[in-house]
């Protein structure tokens, strides 16, 4: 864990984009899953958050995505949850039946990816980490990037000292998650408002709600 004092140099942060890959990777068949469908995300415009499979037996599998840049609403959600649904059933990589769930990673959103900390820099985080770096495993402070292989955090070490900046191995990284603030809020309205986008907060379509928009469709048809 390196530490310093100073914020990281601007100019050096806009000259390198972070690596837009996740670190975070799934295991079993929530892998399986992620390996399935993360190209046809990425032909839809959208891209792969997380996979997380749920209840016994993979009973509940939710696949949660975004887009660079922006917020998917729960039209995106529907569309889709549309597409990944015939894809899975061919493939089964689930035994027996199981419940798909697609969601936005909401406001307070988990961080996936090196460029998630520049995409997020200067709001709040938390941090815990696969093992223990200087005798903690979870950190509190505010983003100020990536540099080095490294997320950078802005913390208080203990509740006397100053402000420092310490770097966090991705690789080390077991989940980053944003704090809900007031801040965070605003930014995340006006970020969805700049992309053309209805911000809904949590936005989540289930195989029930999928086939109640259809429903609603086809009466707004007739």
């Amino acid at each position: 864990m390196e530490t310093n004092s100073a914020a990281a140099d601007p100019e050096h942060q806009a000259e390198t984009r972070a690596p837009t890959e996740r670190f975070i990777q799934e295991t079993g068949q929530a892998a399986e899953i992620a390996a399935l469908i993360e190209p046809v995300l990425h032909d839809m415009g959208f891209r792969l958050v997380r996979v997380w499979l749920s209840g016994r037996e993979g009973a509940t599998v939710q696949i949660m995505a975004d887009r660079a840049g922006g917020t998917i609403n729960v039209d995106d959600c529907a569309a889709i949850s549309r597409r990944l649904s015939p894809l899975l059933d061919a493939h089964d990589p689930v035994e027996g039946r199981y419940f798909l769930e697609v969601s936005s990673p909401g406001i307070d959103r988990i961080l996936v990816r090196p460029s998630d900390f520049e995409d997020w820099a200067r709001y709040e985080a938390k941090v815990e980490l696969k093992e223990l770096i200087g005798g903690r495993r979870r950190f509190r402070g505010i983003v100020e990037g990536f540099d080095d292989g490294e997320m950078r955090l802005q913390v208080k070490l203990d509740n006397e000292g100053e402000v420092q900046t310490i770097g966090l191995p991705v690789e080390l990284i077991q989940e980053a998650k944003l704090v809900l603030t007031d801040e965070l809020i605003r930014a995340s309205l006006a970020k969805a408002k700049s992309s053309g986008q209805k911000w809904a907060e949590g936005a989540e379509l289930d195989e029930q709600g999928l086939k109640d928009t259809e429903l609603k469709d086809g009466a707004d048809r007739d």
